[in-house]
This record gives C-alpha cells, sequence and structure tokens, in this order.
C-alpha cells in the first residue's frame, strides 16, 4: 500500500513537471498569455504637431525666441485639443492647429513664409483624411492667409488633388477661403535672409540682442505640420510651408506632395514630414511609413525611424517626421541636430520639444 501510494505521488509530480516545462517552452503558450495580458487602453483622442526641422541648438537659441516658439505651438495644441475634446474630427481639429502656426511669424508657413529668390512669398500646403485616403493640396499661392485650407478645399470641393499658383488662388477665393493682400506675409527677419541669400553670403549664424540663431533653420527645413486622432478613431494630416529661402521657378518641395510629405490611412498612420523637400520626394517618406506598417507590421516608432534615421541619412537627406497611429502611438525621429514638436492625449498627457532629449 505506501509503495502504491509512493508510486501514485511520483506520477502526479512528474506530470505536473513536463505540463510546466511544455508551458514555459510553449510559443504559443507565450503569445496567448501576451494576448490576454492587460494593456495601455487607446487615448479618446491624440494629437502631434512640428513647427520645422534643423539646426536648432540651445546655445543658439534666445530666450526671448524659445518662449515666443513655445507659447505659439501651445495655442496650437489648445486649438486643435478643442476641436477633439468636443467631439469634433480629426480633420477639423488638424486644420485648427495648423491656422495657429500659419498666423505666428515664429513658423516658415503663412505669415512665417520665406521669400522666393523674385522677393515674393509663395506657399503650399497639403491635406489627407484617414479614413477615406482623400487628399488635397496647392502649390506657389501668394495670397491665401490660410494655405491649410485651400488645401482642404481641395479635398472636399474638387475633384482634383492638387492645385497650384493662380488656378489654386482662383479656386480658393470661389470656396469663399480668406486672402490678403501679399504684403500680409512681408516679415523683417525673412527679408533678412532673402538679402543675404541674394548677396552671396554663406552665413552660418547671426547675431540677435547678443545671441545666435542659426540660418540654417529658415532657409530649407521651416514647415508645420499636424496629425489627429480623433474620438471615431479617425486620423488627419495637414502640411503647410514657406518652402525654401531664395527658391526659383516656381519650385515645389515635398509638403504640398501627397505620400511625399503628408499621409493618413485609418489602418496605419497619419504623417506630417519636414526637411530637405527634395530628399522626401524622391523617397517618398510620408507614404514610406505607412507601407512599412501595412506590408512589414512595423510598429509606428519602428516605420517611421527606419525612414528617416536609416532610409534618408543613407541617402544623404536631412529632416524629421511627425506620425500617429490608431491608437495614439506617437513619433516624432528627426535626423537634424533639433525639430520644434509637440503632441498631447486625451487626460492631460502634453510635452513640447526643441531639441534632441
Amino acid at each position: 500500500m505506501a509503495m502504491r501510494t509512493l508510486l501514485l505521488c511520483s506520477l502526479i509530480l512528474l506530470l505536473c513537471t513536463c505540463d510546466r516545462a511544455t508551458s514555459e517552452s510553449d510559443p504559443e503558450a507565450e503569445k496567448t498569455a501576451a494576448m490576454e495580458a492587460p494593456s495601455t487602453p487607446a487615448p479618446e483622442y491624440a494629437m502631434v504637431i512640428h513647427g520645422g526641422a534643423g539646426t536648432i541648438l540651445p546655445e543658439n537659441m534666445t530666450p526671448e525666441r524659445a518662449a515666443g516658439i513655445k507659447a505659439a505651438m501651445n495655442a496650437a495644441l489648445d486649438a486643435g485639443e478643442a476641436v477633439l475634446k468636443a467631439g469634433g474630427s480629426a480633420a477639423d481639429a488638424v486644420e485648427k492647429t495648423i491656422w495657429v502656426m500659419e498666423d505666428s511669424p515664429h513658423f516658415n508657413a503663412g505669415k512665417g513664409a520665406v521669400f522666393t529668390n523674385a522677393g515674393i512669398n509663395e506657399m503650399d500646403a497639403s491635406f489627407m483624411t484617414g479614413h477615406d485616403q482623400n487628399a488635397g493640396a496647392i502649390g506657389g499661392v501668394t495670397n491665401l492667409k490660410h494655405p491649410i485650407s485651400g488645401a482642404r478645399a481641395v479635398l472636399e470641393k474638387s475633384e482634383h488633388v492638387l492645385l497650384s499658383g493662380k488656378g489654386a488662388e482662383e479656386f480658393s477665393i470661389l470656396q469663399g477661403l480668406e486672402t490678403v493682400d501679399p504684403k500680409y506675409f512681408w516679415t523683417e527677419h525673412r527679408w533678412a535672409a532673402l538679402q543675404r541669400a541674394l548677396e552671396g553670403e554663406k552665413v552660418e549664424q547671426e547675431k540677435i540682442e547678443g545671441n545666435r540663431i542659426i540660418e540654417e533653420i529658415d532657409r530649407k527645413y521651416g514647415t508645420v505640420g499636424c496629425v489627429a486622432l480623433d474620438k471615431s478613431g479617425n486620423l488627419a494630416a495637414g502640411t503647410s510651408t514657406g518652402g525654401m529661402t531664395n527658391k526659383r521657378y516656381n519650385r515645389l518641395g515635398d509638403s504640398p506632395l501627397i505620400g511625399a510629405g503628408t499621409y493618413a490611412d485609418n489602418a496605419t498612420c497619419g504623417v506630417s514630414c519636414t526637411g530637405w523637400g527634395e530628399f522626401f520626394i524622391r523617397y517618398a517618406v510620408a507614404y514610406d511609413v505607412h507601407a512599412r506598417m501595412a506590408y512589414g507590421n512595423a510598429s509606428v516608432q519602428d516605420a517611421a525611424d527606419a525612414v528617416i534615421n536609416k532610409t534618408l541619412v543613407e541617402k544623404g537627406g536631412t529632416g524629421g517626421l511627425i506620425a500617429l497611429d490608431a491608437k495614439g502611438n506617437v513619433a516624432m525621429p528627426f535626423n537634424t541636430p533639433g525639430m520644434y514638436r509637440a503632441y498631447l492625449k486625451a487626460g492631460g498627457e502634453r510635452e513640447i520639444f526643441f531639441y534632441k532629449e
């Protein structure tokens, strides 16, 4: 009897040991356990913005300039969050957010747009909605106070995707959008930057009240953008820019080109780019982030990092991007010394960054 009891206990112990070993080494068991583990819930809404990338360093920034840029970015976030918090659409949030940045002289878009070689301001913008992949864009407009609204109007009220120049202006007027005298866009620091370029000066730094800023910020990299996720789970993305200082021949960069500077798809992410536009066009940067997620199952962070810090770096391209997926995950990679960027999520989470952290 004692021997039988001993054998039975040994058998039970052996079975338990085998069961435990199987559970520890079984990939399916591990996968099931991971799926059942609690995860961070997606926020009700989220938003991410950028105000351009470039040689943005603490030692080259005046306290007054830094405070002004931060205030403008907070105001932009406030405008977008007011829409999202009230249950508004991601598209409305993107437009309202970019309005604020287009009204600020701190960014190369709208009021702060840089000058062309001819001494005028030519602005570009694009807009895309993630639920239907509809898109609209305008290029080379000179009198539209809010170019992002022109891009959205093309998306919603035309059969086209991209309108440019006088035609884009005429279309915008027909849609009742606000126009201004081109003199509205004149700012002293942008005009001075053009004069230096025209004189052939290769200025790396300039003195402003005893402090330095880097000219390269304004020459190639200034752009504003926003990606928003609303309570319905829809994404939208928009980008607006004044282009490149001293540009000629009605040059267009990536900002008005869908797939290069802007992209949105609810199944993957929304993207807005800033940087040396020619490279972003050649390598379809915004679309590439989406494609890596759609076809390679990459996370939004991994996809964005690969494009900005591998593909572009290998090809000599510089800049950054913001991206947001349908779960509220944010990516903000850049390969320049700095990028004006910020995000917020429902519940009060909000961060603003200028430099490499």
